[in-house]
């Protein structure tokens, strides 16, 4: 059943800063808000390594990633340029590693450090929303029972400001890689102030394809089995996640992998997933081949009309990175949101075509 195209309209659109150009060379960070502002972009997400190499430049010397005094007035000054440029900061990304640390470790230690310190920086840069991937630490790590706890701890300190906490499922995640994980944890924590963070990439990068398998999908059964299971997952997340619940949606393909990745972590610890990622997403329409539509007409069934935001990491189909036209990327994207809801509104192959 298609959605009505007159609300989806109203949808506000977003471009996560840390995407746009090359995944391992990026633009200068304001040349990249000119590109975003110039498509008709409302926002940005922040992210915390464009404040980081910005700093450098700005203050003429390397910022250390702890030095909140610093970090605050480069945020200002982030700030400053979106506000010329009519760009909002829509929320701060991507805080990870936070959740289910052992008692009295040096994880968790540092993680509740962090949280202060960035709650200071979404203070300087105007923000009100922190994204919190779901942690990818080693599960020998963690101490599970204390992941609920220690969100609505996260979240009491957000709400003193203010401010709310977007969970995300991450599908390389340890301890809950898929949306039913991350939903069932917001629900526990029970806060008014912690929704999610929906992502097509996360949900049909986790539960429909994979980057080890020579067809670039899940193997544990038949496909058309897969089909089923998928559908079947989007149709309870339509009917089971209230849309004050959803926070935003994120939006980006993949390209299948040249040749399957290993099952194993890399030398940095980073799993499969995570190494697929960091490079190759591109927009959708854009030789891809994760189904996006159906996870953001699910996500629109909801009832949710809220932010759209594009998080690509288009290193190229073989992941090798390259050199971008970021003004017209930008605009891409902007099409591709047109193109977008266009399809989740059943409109026709002509009225889609238009919109290209």
């Amino acid at each position: 059943m298609a959605v009505d195209y007159a609300t989806l309209l109203t949808i506000p659109i977003s471009y996560a800063s840390c995407s746009l150009g090359n995944p391992n060379d990026p633009p200068p960070l304001l040349d990249r808000l000119h590109a975003i502002s110039s498509a008709g972009f409302s926002a940005i997400e922040l992210s915390f390594p464009d404040i980081l190499s910005f700093g450098n430049s700005h203050l003429g010397h390397e910022v250390d990633p702890k030095d909140y005094d610093s970090l605050c007035k480069v945020a200002s000054e982030i700030q400053k340029q979106c506000q010329q440029r009519n760009l909002g900061i829509m929320m701060l990304q991507p805080f990870a590693n936070f959740e289910g640390w052992k008692e009295g470790s040096d994880g968790r230690k540092d993680a509740f450090e962090r949280a202060r310190g960035w709650i200071r920086i979404m203070q300087a840069c105007g923000c009100d929303m922190l994204q919190v991937g779901s942690t990818d630490t080693p599960i020998e790590d963690l101490d599970k029972s204390r992941i609920v706890p220690d969100l609505r701890e996260l979240a009491d300190l957000l709400k003193e400001h203010g401010f709310k906490l977007a969970y995300e499922n991450w599908c390389w995640s340890s301890h809950a890689p898929d949306w039913k994980d991350v939903w069932g944890i917001v629900k526990e924590v029970d806060r008014d102030n912690v929704g999610l963070c929906l992502d097509t990439f996360q949900t049909a990068g986790g539960e429909w394809a994979d980057p080890t398998t020579a067809s670039g999908l899940l193997e544990d059964v038949g496909k058309e089995d897969l089909e089923k299971r998928f559908k079947k997952s989007l149709e309870d997340l339509g009917k089971t996640i209230p849309k004050d619940k959803i926070y935003l949606l994120q939006i980006s393909d993949a390209y299948k992998v040249p040749s399957p990745f290993s099952a194993e972590a890399d030398e940095s610890g980073l799993r499969p997933r995570g190494r697929w990622s960091h490079d190759f997403r591109p927009l959708p329409y854009n030789g891809g081949y994760l189904p996006v539509f159906d996870v953001a007409q699910a996500v629109l069934k909801t009832g949710f009309r809220g932010w759209f935001s594009y998080e690509v990491f288009d290193g190229d189909a073989q992941g090798k990175g390259k050199q971008q036209d970021i003004i017209a990327y930008a605009q891409a994207a902007s099409n591709v949101q047109k193109r977008l809801i266009a399809e989740c509104a059943g409109r026709s192959e002509d009225e889609i075509e238009a919109t290209r």
